[in-house]
């Protein structure tokens, strides 16, 4: 195992620090948040963000797909949003008397699917399914989506009227769920002062192409794990299937997800190599959304982050030399 990045890893980490610093041009005070979002899109996965409305959900994809250079569509989630809408669809061309295939919205490099939970469960599904399969199939002919593909989903938690909240067998898709939260007192203050020097998002500048976010993915999946690792990851995976305060446990696809941003998060703190550390990083928020807890972990009073906590401290940590 060489402890030194090669070429592509630095010139990845060299990308994802320039990402970052644009993105934090208009998201201010949520370093964490913008890092993991980045750590999905390194894994290649997709993200969901359940949050209330105007804490800056749809600023961050949108500024993530300007300093990525990738094709952005947004679609604001409603009742009447129809599968088609999502897919495509076939129409004919009068001109040549064949069907032709339209892209639906989520053909694109990035796709925000915004509150998503308040369209039917069909219109999510065949979203779901695109994430899954990574390609649409209409009227028999199959369509790739674009390379890199990335999701982000958000869903508001405050009203319930009109909604239909993904099931646990959906939520799984999601590589990690994050929740950015209210700012900071100063943070709020250092908002609103940008805000008076028009700080817009058009600041944001391309500092990478989708090129390179491809390669990086590619990249990040070269990563060193050891068996140590393997295992840890395991033995956590096992553990939330055993706890008595947990009824659905974290399952493989969940595992592999673990495994995706252990890797990520290993590169983008300058390693070649993974340690434990990476692993609990973004724990919680890759297994969060994939765990149910037990009708006696509500009788405790017991909360997801508290079981979670529980989990980690119940796994020894391997010893693994950095």
């Amino acid at each position: 195992m060489s402890k030194e990045l090669t070429a592509e890893q630095k010139q990845v980490l060299d990308m994802c620090h320039r990402v970052i610093r644009e993105i934090k041009k208009v998201i201010i005070g949520k370093d964490d948040i913008i890092i993991k979002v980045l750590l999905s899109v390194l894994a290649g996965g997709h993200v969901l963000i359940e949050d209330i409305p105007g804490v800056g959900k749809t600023t961050l994809a949108l500024a993530l797909s300007k300093a990525l250079s990738l094709d952005y569509k947004r679609v604001q989630f409603t009742p009447d949003v129809l599968p088609t809408d999502i897919t495509g669809f076939m129409v004919l061309n009068r001109n040549t008397g064949k069907f032709e295939y339209k892209k639906g919205a989520a053909m694109t490099n990035l796709f925000l699917a915004d509150e998503i939970n308040r369209t039917s469960s069909k219109t999510q599904s065949a979203l779901l399914e695109v994430m899954e399969e990574g390609r649409v199939t209409v009227d028999g002919e199959t369509h790739h989506v674009p390379d890199p593909y990335v999701v982000i989903a958000t869903q508001n938690p405050i009203g319930s009227i009109g909604t239909q909240m993904l099931p646990e067998s959906q939520m799984d898709r999601f590589i990690v769920r994050l929740t950015m939260g209210y700012p900071s007192f100063q943070n709020e203050v250092e908002m609103l002062r940008s805000k008076q020097s028009h700080v817009s998002i058009d600041e944001v500048e391309p500092v990478a192409t989708a090129a390179e976010v491809s390669n990086a993915v590619r990249v990040t999946e070269e990563i060193f794990v050891s068996d140590p690792i393997f295992e840890y990851i395991a033995a956590l995976a096992a553990e939330t299937r055993h706890h008595d305060l947990i009824k659905l446990g974290l399952s493989p696809r969940g595992t592999i997800a673990l495994l995706k941003i252990t890797k990520a998060t290993a590169l983008l703190n300058g390693r070649s190599y993974v340690l434990p550390d990476d692993t609990l990083y973004a724990f919680k928020d890759v297994c969060g959304h994939r765990l149910l807890l037990s009708p006696k972990a509500k009788m405790n009073g017991a909360d997801i982050n508290s079981v979670i906590a529980e989990v980690t401290k119940n796994v020894p940590v391997p010893r693994v030399r950095a």
